[in-house]
């Protein structure tokens, strides 16, 4: 069972941050998970919310700021007093980095709320530029951007469909990943259960589950055989899933 970072060490560390990935490699996480949007000028950036306001000293939609204004941004607002300025990063940034780790990523397209019209392509050449073919997965909660990867990518490249805590796709994931071509099925832990995981199963699916911060929270997943937990401390996850391992 693969560990991914969500955000980063976003437990512990300013989330979708250079320091919380940083961080989530030294903890031993097999991935990281991100979020990218795009700015004002068309930039791809590193980031959660359509918004500002919850993590850094700036306010408002991130599409209406260019990069270099992005820049100014402290993206450790919530750690203020107890850490240094965190930029956000740019998801060059970040490739250029990973491609120097031995970790994968999975990177979340963020057009649930937003339209950015050819963040899909960008995403990929960003991705064949540092090597990283071999060493990402694509995840979002709209399925249209999968469907564009798919027109982009290898099919040998992962995708995956995220859920909603209200899930749509109800005990049928499995057959709806098989008809859309998606490789990987991404439920929220409170949704998750027996049948579900099983309809995956029996069509091929990997179910990669968010978010998992708590020990019942990994016995679960665990039980029910599932492929990848997506959490906020990777490394409590990583040590206990190699304790598990060892114990088999």
């Amino acid at each position: 069972m693969k560990v991914m970072a969500h955000r980063g060490y976003s437990g512990a560390y300013p989330e979708n941050t250079m320091l919380a990935f940083r961080k989530a490699v030294e903890a031993g996480t097999d991935g990281i998970e991100l979020d990218v949007h795009e700015s004002k000028d068309g930039q791809l950036v590193v980031f959660h919310d359509e918004v500002l306001d919850r993590t850094t000293d700036g306010t408002g939609y991130l599409l209406d700021y260019t990069l270099d204004e992005l820049k100014t941004f402290n993206a450790a607002k919530l750690y203020e007093g107890k850490l240094p300025f965190e930029p956000i990063p740019t998801f060059e940034e970040y490739c250029a980095w990973a491609a120097t780790q031995d970790i994968f990523t999975n990177i979340e397209i963020k057009t649930d709320n937003v339209f950015y019209p050819d963040i899909e392509r960008k995403l990929w050449d960003m991705v064949v530029k540092y090597g990283l073919e071999q060493k990402v997965l694509f995840s979002s909660f709209n399925h249209i951007s999968l469907v564009r990867m798919q027109k982009i990518v290898p099919p040998e490249v992962v995708l995956g469909a995220l859920t909603p805590r209200v899930d749509g796709l109800k005990v049928y994931p499995g057959e709806y990943c098989q008809e859309t071509g998606f490789q990987a099925y991404h439920p929220p832990l409170c949704i998750l259960n027996e049948e579900n995981v099983r309809s995956c199963k029996e069509h091929g699916i990997l179910v990669n589950v968010w978010t998992v911060n708590d020990m019942e929270g990994l016995e679960k997943v665990w039980a029910l055989g599932c492929d990848g937990v997506i959490t906020n401390f990777p490394g409590v996850a990583k040590g206990w899933v190699l304790s598990k391992e060892a114990g088999k």
